[in-house]
């Protein structure tokens, strides 16, 4: 069965994702590389798909959203947790300097991490849910090589315009 869900291909999808590759071909990187990024949009925004195999990172509008909201959030929630415990117990700090040393650190936690959650995501979508055609090497993403080329459809003539109306 190809769809089973493995251990080792488990390990193989989360270890491509901390990287940031492609979970399908694990080569080609699923974000533009840091020189070319000049904004937030270009941090956040992962390309359309992997070059290599034809994997689609992103499927439909708003299918990151859960990675947003339970990968990143989830994870900066239980950080912002585990250092404000840290904090509490081991220093007597006044209140606004332990909720600054709580929110500095998960804000920033939260742009860098966002890369690697929506990879999470993306793998984590493919292991459980492999959107792949049947048979090939590359993954099932690209056509074979025996499908017929795509046709234009027919163009229509153009019909006089009537010029009463």
């Amino acid at each position: 069965m190809t769809g089973e869900i493995t251990w080792p291909k488990a390990r193989d999808y989360f270890t491509r994702a901390m990287r940031l590759r492609c979970p399908v071909c694990g080569s080609t990187p699923i974000f533009p590389p840091l020189s070319r990024t000049r904004s937030l949009s270009d941090w956040f925004t992962p390309l359309d798909g992997c070059p290599r195999c034809g994997y689609a990172y992103d499927r439909e509008p708003g299918y990151f959203l859960l990675s947003v909201w339970a990968i990143n959030y989830g994870v900066a929630a239980l950080l912002g947790l585990f250092l404000y415990l840290v904090f509490e117990w081991f220093y007597e700090w006044p209140v606004w300097n332990l909720i600054a040393a709580v929110v500095v650190p998960v804000v920033v936690f939260n742009i860098l991490f966002a890369r690697h959650s929506k990879s999470i995501f993306i793998a984590w979508d493919h292991l459980f849910d492999p959107h792949e055609r049947e048979g090939g090497d590359d993954g099932g993403n690209m056509p074979q090589g025996n499908a017929p080329a795509p046709t234009r459809p027919p163009s229509r003539a153009r019909l006089p315009v009537d010029a009463g109306v």
